[in-house]
């Protein structure tokens, strides 16, 4: 698989650029996928926040996109956008009950929920309209959820507010390390299949059973899973490349950013955290990757610059250069970034907004 085109060099950097071949490639892989394995797609517009990226999602198969903040679901309601599930335990608190009744009024909106108090504000918030609300467990990753012996609980505490529940759902986040994948994604069908179970003792039907993360999607169990939920595939990242779940030529997104000082094997790039993102995991080999050089590392990140290191008598790119830049995390990139150049053998074919960014209340 050949690498994508070069960017263009007329432009000002740094930049954040779309490779639309590479973009529409990996939409349809993970269609394709889904559907092979006999689940719903739903992705996770949060690695994007972009309505044109949604609207081939949904062309293309998805059945509603997955939104981490009400934020970002007005975002995409008022973009025409009508099945919306905001993955989070949401607490509908007063300030955001009536955006929680305008969004049900619009979509047909789903909203996680993990504990009795939760699933009550919620069931007051939203009143008549109503919302669609799934469990979320815990499979591994200890962040929000509960055990999946709990869900049934959660649930009943649900329907017994008015709330209509229709399963549980999780996200396999500790998949995100070096050969971790398999281990969370038998975890998450483990745990899914457990809540469920949970659910079905409590009277509660489990008809979505949700998950899936990028890592992991290649390895979801159809048999555990209803739905899956990736997020960060449209584009890729250097986080993605070195946990193997895409390769260099399947990174659609990169900074354009070009070397303004250096010296023998170091160069001094025009784009730093605040372009890049400051995502660092302690795994990960650098604060970003160069595609079009594997073996250098990004060993250093500031503000506005960041210092690539080649190896010993490795070509190196002069002062002057244009290179391309893979964030660790592309979703604190594209968060950082007003819009995306859209490129296509090496040219500007268009600008789309990053409609969703800084929504995040």
């Amino acid at each position: 698989m050949d690498m994508p085109a070069p960017l263009p060099i007329d432009l000002n950097t740094p930049y954040v650029a779309v490779d639309l071949d590479v973009l529409d490639r990996n939409l349809r892989v993970m269609a394709a996928r889904a559907t092979a394995q006999g689940l719903a797609l739903r992705p996770h517009a949060k690695a994007h926040k972009c309505l044109q990226i949604a609207r081939r999602q949904i062309d293309l198969g998805a059945v509603g996109l997955t939104v981490a903040t009400v934020s970002e679901a007005e975002v995409f309601a008022k973009a025409g956008f009508t099945d919306l599930f905001i993955a989070y335990p949401v607490w509908a608190s007063p300030a955001r009950a009536t955006r929680l009744r305008a969004l049900a009024e619009q979509v047909s909106l789903r909203v996680g929920v993990d504990s009795a108090e939760g699933a009550q504000a919620l069931a007051d918030a939203v009143g008549e309209p109503g919302v669609e609300v799934l469990v979320e467990i815990d499979s591994g990753h200890h962040r929000s959820g509960v055990q999946p012996a709990a869900a049934g609980e959660v649930a009943a505490a649900a329907a017994r507010a008015g709330l209509q529940v229709t399963g549980v759902f999780t996200f396999p986040g500790h998949g995100y390390g070096p050969c971790r994948q398999g281990q969370a994604a038998a975890d998450e069908a483990a745990a899914l299949d457990q809540a469920a179970s949970a659910l079905c003792a409590a009277g509660v039907d489990a008809t979505v059973r949700s998950g899936g993360s990028t890592p992991t999607a290649s390895m979801a169990d159809p048999e555990a899973l209803t739905e899956m939920r990736p997020g960060v595939y449209v584009f890729g990242d250097a986080q993605q490349v070195e946990l193997g779940s895409c390769a260099w030529p399947d990174v659609a997104l990169t900074v354009a950013a070009t070397v303004v000082s250096g010296s023998g094997s170091r160069i001094i790039l025009d784009a730093g955290s605040k372009v890049l993102g400051a995502d660092q995991p302690t795994w990960a080999t650098g604060g970003g990757r160069l595609p079009d050089h594997p073996d250098a590392h990004i060993t250093a990140l500031s503000e506005h610059h960041s210092t690539a290191v080649f190896p010993e008598d490795a070509p190196v790119p002069r002062r002057g250069d244009i290179v391309r830049v893979a964030p660790n995390h592309v979703c604190s990139a594209v968060n950082l970034a007003d819009e995306l150049v859209v490129v296509s053998g090496g040219r500007e074919i268009d600008r789309w907004a990053v409609a969703a960014r800084g929504a995040n209340t």
